[in-house]
């Protein structure tokens, strides 16, 4: 069984303008088109069970149309079939409400939320970042943040290591997943401030692009039964994603807890 825990899909409306608009400003390949059927096929293909929709609420007024879509999507995708989608829902932090907010999306079923404080433009460790952050981790729902640089956006980082192990003095999450591998392009500081700390690390936007050793050496110290497979999907091919982990030959208990196992125990506890 494969999961990917983080990936991208948009309305079919909006789709190829939104991917056209990103791809231009992070001088990145897409591997799909952005729709529900580019990136379910692109699951068949790759032989992925299921992906993790993980949307990104830019402003606080999009809280009610980003939700929506993500419970249409995990209502229709998530049904015993194969391949399944489910989506995690987004919040802004700064919203009038984060309480009822975070409650709405625990009512309508979804498993998580996206944080990404780069496009949100405020520091993970912020009060307003934290009490969301709270209030989840109290509806037992995963947390997943983008880590680290983002391509698109050159300038500050709003989430680095050491602002995420600032967070973990304050609070205890149970479920906190920062992608792209603890913070993308920020891997040594990775190593100096999170290793070994109670949260996971999803692989998104990473494999093939870190180098190998450093990977291995992370996903080891950190521990194998807290990586999850992720490619951040338009933005990392699924098949070569895969590829990538097969190259790296883990043994066959790590490569399954980091290809399902981590993610079957987030989902379902």
């Amino acid at each position: 069984m494969i999961i990917d825990f983080h990936t991208h899909i948009f309305p079919d409306k909006i789709a190829k303008p939104t991917i056209d608009t990103l791809a231009v400003n992070s001088d990145a390949k897409a591997y799909t088109d952005g729709t529900r059927d580019s990136l379910v096929a692109s699951m068949r293909e790759a032989h992925v069970d299921l992906s993790v929709i993980l949307p990104v609420v830019t402003r606080p007024g999009q809280f009610q149309s980003v939700n929506r879509f993500a419970e249409e999507i995990t209502a229709r995708e998530f049904s015993g079939g194969e391949p399944n989608l489910i989506s995690f829902g987004g919040i802004h932090p700064e919203t009038g409400n984060y309480k009822q907010e975070i409650d709405d999306i625990a009512a309508m079923g979804l498993k998580g939320i996206k944080l990404h404080p780069d496009y949100q433009k405020l520091f993970i460790d912020d009060i307003k970042y934290l009490r969301i952050i709270d209030r989840a981790a109290e509806k037992g729902l995963i947390i997943s943040v983008h880590g680290g640089r983002d391509v698109g956006l050159p300038g500050e980082i709003h989430c680095t290591p050491r602002r995420v192990q600032n967070l973990l003095k304050q609070l205890d999450p149970d479920k906190l997943v920062i992608a792209h591998m603890g913070g993308y392009d920020c891997w040594d500081e990775v190593e100096e401030y999170l290793v070994g700390r109670k949260l996971y690390f999803d692989t998104g936007y990473s494999l093939g692009i870190m180098p190998d050793d450093q990977f291995l050496r992370i996903a080891r110290e950190h521990g194998t039964d807290k990586i999850l497979f992720a490619t951040d999907s338009p933005w990392s091919g699924q098949k070569e994603n895969i590829e990538c982990i097969r190259r790296l030959k883990l043994k066959p208990e790590e490569e399954e807890a980091v290809f399902s196992g981590n993610a079957v125990r987030l989902l379902k506890g």
